[in-house]
């Protein structure tokens, strides 16, 4: 029999894997992934064509290309705190909280799947951090700006990490999750400004599938939400302690 401690840190570990997948479709979406290499090379201070030619660009824009990650992870991790912090807050409400989040959650993932469309999630809104390219300081900017205003893009599939975090009801482990999606979203610029322009076919391949990997986002939005709705994640948790039984040295 495994204890409640291991119980509660099992639980976890399937968040933490939606976390990052989540944070890795979020960077596909159809408003991110066209925008990176214009986006990384204003950010360096270079042009898209120094980029694909220049050593030296590439590591001026993968420097301001860390910045930025740094900017957006400040952001979601000031996210995941407050949305731990109020899950704790009405932790009392927590069946009440979790039923209204799966059931939201359903419904913007019914929307990527394509079985309807909500009109507000198709406008893009976006905060303007006017000119901040070419240096360290003006990337991280930047990466704020990003987290903060690239909706409803983002909005979404953010919606149902701090879901998941808020129904942790603790800080620590609500940020964690906010974490692994910021390392999602965040880790594929990087990749994008230290391997570019080798990237560039890999990246016109996405765009090509585009409307495929919105029904992927989609379905893992409307499968959280489900999950959240009927509290499939201790009993998935339960499924991976006995399909990996290497895991139950966590915690």
């Amino acid at each position: 029999m495994y204890s409640a401690d291991l119980i509660l840190d099992a639980t976890l570990l399937p968040a933490i894997i939606i976390a990052m997948t989540a944070g890795v479709l979020s960077f596909l979406s159809p408003c991110v992934l066209p925008i990176v290499p214009p986006y990384l090379a204003y950010m360096g201070g270079v042009s898209v064509t120094e980029m694909s030619e220049e050593r030296e660009a590439r590591r001026k824009v993968l420097l301001s290309a860390t910045f930025f990650v740094m900017g957006l992870s400040t952001i979601f991790l000031f996210l995941g705190i407050a949305a731990s912090a109020f899950g704790r807050m009405f932790l009392q409400y927590q069946d009440w909280f979790l039923t209204v989040a799966g059931l939201t959650i359903m419904v913007f993932g019914a929307h990527f799947i394509g079985i309807y469309r909500l009109g507000f999630l198709d406008r893009e809104a976006r905060l303007d951090a006017g000119d901040q390219g070419g240096s360290a300081f003006g990337a991280y900017i930047l990466g704020l700006a990003f987290a903060l205003g690239w909706t409803p893009c983002l909005g979404p599939i953010l919606g149902a990490i701090l879901g998941l975090a808020a129904s942790e009801a603790n800080v620590g482990r609500g940020t964690l999750l906010l974490a692994f999606y910021a390392a999602g979203l965040g880790i594929p610029f990087l990749l994008v400004a230290a391997f570019f322009p080798r990237m560039t076919r890999a990246m016109a391949f996405m765009k090509r599938h585009m409307d495929r990997i919105e029904r992927i986002s989609g379905l893992l939005l409307w499968t959280v939400g489900f999950m959240m709705l009927t509290g499939q994640f201790t009993d998935f948790s339960w499924w991976l302690l006995e399909r990996f039984p290497a895991l139950s040295a966590i915690g």
